[in-house]
């Protein structure tokens, strides 16, 4: 197959008509061929920017020159080093800027398709039944992961290789976190993709409890002292939505956009052979520009209505990733931009009607550098609606911190933990991913699991100091 290096190979995806009318995956992957084609751009650089770009270190030149010669098993391994979920990685990582942000190729064309080729691979391996080795032995040592989603996952995967007898506690009946109850189907297939990568964990000798609600079932002192686990790890995200304060927002027909993908997502709500329905409405608003409205908005789409975002800032500074906006914008969702809510409105038996907005213009930068939005005067109008999303940011929930002795948050709730190895106030204890940051990323989160699961190894072999 013949390529121009400055290009990158093109990627098959599905028709923007007919995937807005179903949830299968939109994109469809590279075949062997074009992923070989794609690797053969590599640079293989010795001082590699894209390993610096990722916040779990894989080893990109040398698993992309693995595929390049067609040795995908062996290149799997190489990932499987430093990452316990690839196929997802591959899939949702904002690798634009991370590490194909960092790549030479991409100064004078396009960076190589890192994202796309680690999927391949993880594919690949999935499909020709390739599993992590278990260690051979167990080190003694008991480590509880509270949190099944990518920074718990990632944190007990890499204990697990180091013979740590782990037990992962979810809150929810089914493990996997953000990753089967926040990413839609058409963006990450739960049975195809997520249930295999979990498997791929259990293989390490994971143990995973569901239904467990830490805070509830069971607290953390509780599960050190008398349970025997000799360290924690909390990786339970952040699950807590937030709203603007408007008045009209507790309407029959406002949701979280947590509860909305939640319901379809987990629950199945898409699927008429569920008995768990969602109102899908016929005109929906989602307010909020992240990647979480894009989801929202494109699932509220699949389900039949007419979705708009509704954005106080430009199109230049929407966080969502360019790629989830260029889809959203291909089957037919639309944007209007520089445009704030003040009230829903409400009908006579309490169901939306509709939304009162006023329009905005960038004024100077906030403390963030952007350009803070401000009221365009008199420009208040309605939208007529019968559903509103708000998509405006998580928290993380209390109960866990506000249960546990001696463990420090923020005036944001989140969990105070160093960035550097997860280690909270509370000895033995760490905590990484949106518990601590706040809403993030997965691979974020990945990272932050990654980095605790060192920390406590070093803690529990008494070199953390």
């Amino acid at each position: 197959m013949e390529t121009d290096v400055l290009k990158r190979v093109p990627i098959a995806e599905q028709d923007p008509k007919v995937r807005a009318a179903n949830f299968d995956e939109v994109c469809l992957g590279y075949n062997s061929e074009e992923a070989v084609a794609e690797a053969g751009r590599c640079l293989n650089c010795k001082n590699a920017r894209c390993i610096q770009g990722c916040p779990v270190a894989i080893n990109i030149p040398e698993f992309i020159h693995e595929v390049k010669e067609g040795n995908f098993e062996k290149a799997s391994r190489i990932i499987s080093e430093a990452s316990s979920l690839p196929a997802v990685c591959g899939r949702v990582c904002p690798q634009e800027s991370q590490c194909e942000g960092q790549c030479i190729r991409g100064i004078k064309g396009d960076p190589v398709s890192i994202g796309k080729l680690e999927r391949f691979v993880a594919d690949w391996a999935r499909e020709n039944n390739i599993k992590p080795k278990a260690p051979e032995e167990k080190n003694g040592k008991k480590v509880a992961v509270i949190g099944s989603g990518p920074a718990g996952l990632t944190c007990a995967g890499e204990l697990a290789k180091k013979g740590y007898d782990v037990t992962i506690f979810e809150a929810l009946h089914e493990p996997g976190g953000v990753l089967v109850y926040g990413i839609p189907e058409f963006r990450l297939p739960k049975q195809a993709v997520v249930a295999p990568e979990i498997e791929n964990v259990k293989a390490l000798g994971v143990k995973i409890e569901t239904n467990v609600i830490i805070g509830k079932s069971t607290t953390i002192d509780e599960l050190m002292e008398e349970e025997g686990f000799d360290a924690v790890f909390i990786g339970s995200g952040a699950g807590l939505p937030r709203f603007m304060g408007i008045p009209g927002e507790t309407a029959n027909g406002v949701f979280s956009a947590n509860e909305y993908l939640t319901r379809s997502n987990l629950m199945k709500a898409f699927d008429e052979d569920y008995d768990t329905p969602i109102k899908p409405g016929k005109k929906v608003a989602v307010v909020g520009g992240g990647n979480v409205a894009m989801d929202a908005a494109r699932t509220a789409l699949r389900l039949g209505a007419d979705v708009t975002i509704v954005y106080r800032r430009s199109e230049s500074e929407l966080p969502a990733r360019v790629e989830e906006v260029h889809h959203a914008k291909e089957e037919g969702i639309k944007f209007n931009l520089l445009t704030n809510p003040t009230e829903i409105l409400v009908d006579e038996n309490g169901w939306v009607k509709g939304m009162k907005c006023v329009r905005m213009e960038l004024g100077e930068p906030d403390e963030s550098g952007r350009r803070s939005p401000v009221v365009i005067p008199d420009s208040e109008f309605e939208m007529e609606l019968d559903t509103v999303i708000m998509s405006l940011g998580t928290s993380p929930n209390p109960l866990i911190s506000s249960t546990t002795k001696g463990l420090d948050v923020n005036k944001r709730k989140c969990i105070v933990a160093s960035e550097d190895n997860g280690m909270t106030s509370k000895s033995g204890v760490y905590a990484g991913g949106d518990a601590v940051t706040g809403a993030a990323t997965v691979i974020l989160a990945m990272g932050a699991g990654k980095a605790a699961a060192k920390g406590i190894d070093e803690y529990l072999n008494g070199n953390d100091r």
